[in-house]
């Protein structure tokens, strides 16, 4: 029986990866929690009387502390999914993110390689680090061209990742994960304001008085998978037989105003009752005369990455990884799930 110590487990990515390794691997999942004021445990509650997960403080911005998790705990995995994974507050905390997302993964790096060289390492990467596209689709191959803070500390990472394992020939790797959502997906993050709000609209609509949802950038188009294929592929990418890193994706791009106009759809707002007008920040998303959804400049980034699109042919090939739901699955799981719980 191994030791997979993971961090960010009380977030998506965290949360769904044990639940992969508590039901695939006979594994003990230790998981490390910033220890805060108010709980916030809802996505590992029904964990916690596993005899197999263990919730222990880990706070890796704290060097020390982060020294003494792995001196103790000598893990055979470090799973990191923590980090501040809000673009668009990146702008507004640089420095956090770059602590949380860069500095923190060389604590975590120094302390594997001073007391448990042999543990094998993910860190948790991501496509806004190729920002600024020059080709569609994304592969491996794609220059790092981040456009926002967090796509900077991401790519920043990812060199001291590559750094350390050829310097040390450590286990250490940094995949990258185009966008993946899911039921447990922050409520900031643009999907799930998306099926959050459009499960509200659907319930309020009948009083005739609801406020429209207020997005920024609705031409943004993403790569978009579920959450909980991309587990099990981070998990193939950890037990290969030497370290190689790859692009998860579902091979397709879809823009915000298709999860919108999908998202309403599954909501009982059919698309051919409903319509786009006026233009710019003037634009509406329309259902029998009522508006659905409205532009607000405000949610607007200094700087947009209009396109990710990603191409996995090689995680396919080499891994025997490929998504297993659509993105039209996606959306009407995310829909579903919000129409059922709020």
């Amino acid at each position: 029986m191994k030791k997979i110590l993971i961090t960010g487990v009380t977030g998506q990515d965290g949360s769904f990866m044990a639940d992969f390794l508590l039901g695939n691997t006979e594994h003990t999942i230790i998981a490390g929690v910033r220890r805060l004021s108010v709980k916030n445990h809802g996505n590992i509650q029904h964990l916690l009387d596993n005899p197999r997960f263990r919730l222990i403080d880990f706070d890796v911005s704290d060097q020390a502390n982060v020294e003494q998790v792995i001196s103790e705990e000598n893990p055979d995995y470090f799973i990191n999914f923590a980090a501040n994974s809000f673009v668009g507050n990146s702008w507004t905390q640089p420095v956090s993110h770059m602590t949380t997302n860069c500095l923190a993964v060389l604590y975590q790096l120094e302390a594997i390689r001073k007391y448990s060289p042999d543990c094998r390492y993910y860190n948790a990467g991501s496509s806004e680090e190729f920002g600024d596209v020059l080709h569609s689709p994304q592969s491996e191959l794609h220059p790092l061209r981040p456009r926002s803070p967090y796509g900077v500390s991401k790519a920043s990472a990812r060199h001291m990742v590559k750094v350390w394992r050829d310097s040390y020939q450590l286990f250490a790797i940094q995949g990258w994960l185009f966008n993946h959502e899911g039921t447990r997906r922050g409520e900031e993050f643009v999907t799930r304001k998306i099926t959050k709000n459009v499960a509200r609209i659907k319930n309020e609509y009948v009083l005739n008085n609801f406020k429209p949802l207020e997005l920024g950038n609705v031409d943004a188009k993403r790569d978009w998978s579920d959450a909980e294929d991309f587990v099990e592929g981070v998990w193939l990418m950890l037990n290969q037989e030497e370290p190689k890193e790859y692009v998860l994706s579902s091979n397709e791009t879809h823009s915000i105003r298709e999860f919108i106009e999908e998202a309403f759809n599954f909501a009982g707002f059919a698309v051919e009752k409903c319509e786009w007008v006026g233009k710019g920040v003037d634009e509406k998303y329309i259902h029998e005369g009522k508006v659905l959804v409205q532009i607000n400049p405000d949610f607007y980034r200094p700087a947009e990455v209009d396109l990710l699109w990603g191409d996995s042919s090689e995680a396919r090939r080499d891994l025997g990884w490929k998504p297993k739901s659509s993105f039209l699955d996606l959306v009407k799981k995310m829909v579903d799930h919000d129409l059922a719980y709020g």
